[in-house]
């Protein structure tokens, strides 16, 4: 069974508009920025942490998560 993958575009382009970089924000959240490209090139999915501890770093409220985490590709 193929896994889903997830468009991760959106959330790529919020941070790069609040941290510049992808490194600036693995950096800001503990993660390390391998873990983290990973993460958006669906190679291993984000933890409920991981995604807390984002949203908060790049100011996105709790009812816009599933756009940046859940779009799926089809």
């Amino acid at each position: 069974m193929q896994s889903i993958q997830f468009d991760y575009s959106k959330l790529k382009g919020k941070i790069k508009e609040v941290c510049g970089t992808q490194d600036a924000l693995a950096s800001k959240i503990g993660l390390g920025r391998v873990t983290l490209s990973q993460r958006l090139n669906n190679q291993s999915n984000f933890s409920q942490d991981e995604i807390a501890r984002m949203t908060q770093a790049l100011n996105i409220s709790n009812e816009d998560i599933p756009i940046y985490f859940f779009t799926t590709i089809v």
